[in-house]
């Protein structure tokens, strides 16, 4: 299975994208901005993850 994800200016350009998909058989839909914040935190904690143990208090102390 391979995925894309577009992004444009236009609501009404994506729409015919994703109509265009539906009809050439492609399961598509449409991302609300709350559904993309979502994927973007997600890539953030994934990239983010280092596999190490951090002290919660002195990391709290290092960002003072």
């Amino acid at each position: 299975m391979e995925a894309a994800i577009l992004s444009g200016k236009s609501k009404k350009d994506i729409q015919l994208l994703l109509t265009i998909a539906q009809k050439m058989g492609i399961k598509a839909q449409f991302l609300s901005k709350d559904d993309l914040e979502d994927i973007r935190i997600a890539k953030a904690i994934i990239e983010g993850k280092t596999g190490e143990y951090i002290d919660t208090d002195e990391f709290l102390k290092s960002l003072q």
